[in-house]
């Protein structure tokens, strides 16, 4: 008797809404920094753009950040948002709340590595590159695990993303990045037998229709 494989885990997952920091080109990493209004507006607006979908359940960070931009997509399907530390941004140590501009010339051969993406290099406290994409992508499969036949949302930050796609993709974590990480974007993946492949990424129709383009 041939066993039907479970159908996959469709998964919508968004970086938050914009912050104070983001402007500003700070380093967030851990530091718990809320959404700004710029922020607050492109969580409504993806809210919106996913009131129709079947989504049944909501999975973000525990940062501010993301649980906010999560609780606005929640809401209008009537869904808690749970809460992941595991899903939290890689920790940058002290190197958070500075810009790469300020750091470089202080620190310029961490920094080197950390632009080559060294995948041992780790801010002075922080994680390694390679610690914390194992941890966001394991964090992923755990969750899209639970969920078979049905849609997720994962509200993350831009390091998270980045190590899903390339979980999704193949693609080495030291190879340049070649794709958008833009806040409130919808990047679109499919989980099934242990494995994460991509469906769409960057869908900014939602956004670009209501925001002045530019600051990201």
């Amino acid at each position: 008797m041939t066993l039907t494989p479970p159908e996959p885990t469709r998964i919508i997952a968004i970086r938050h809404g914009e912050t104070d920091w983001n402007a500003a080109s700070r380093i967030q990493g851990h530091t718990d920094i809320p959404l700004n209004a710029r922020g607050l507006e492109q969580a409504r607006l993806a809210a919106q753009a996913l009131v129709d979908e079947p989504i049944a359940a909501v999975y973000a960070s525990d940062l501010q950040r993301a649980w906010q931009t999560a609780e606005a997509i929640a809401a209008p399907h009537g869904l808690s948002v749970v809460r992941d530390p595991a899903l939290r941004e890689r920790c940058f140590g002290a190197f958070e709340g500075h810009s790469f501009a300020a750091l470089e010339p202080q620190h310029p051969e961490l920094c080197a590595r950390w632009r080559h993406r060294d995948p041992e290099f780790a801010a002075p406290g922080g994680e390694t590159l390679r610690d914390f994409a194992a941890r966001a992508q394991s964090a992923l499969l755990t969750l899209a695990a639970r969920h078979p036949a049905q849609l997720i949302v994962v509200a993350v930050h831009g390091g998270v993303l980045d190590a899903f796609y390339r979980a999704a993709t193949g693609q080495d974590l030291q190879a340049p990045r070649s794709f958008e990480l833009r806040n409130a974007a919808l990047n679109r993946l499919l989980y099934a037998q242990g494995q994460l492949t991509l469906v769409g990424w960057g869908d900014t129709a939602h956004l670009d229709r209501s925001l002045n383009e530019g600051v990201e």
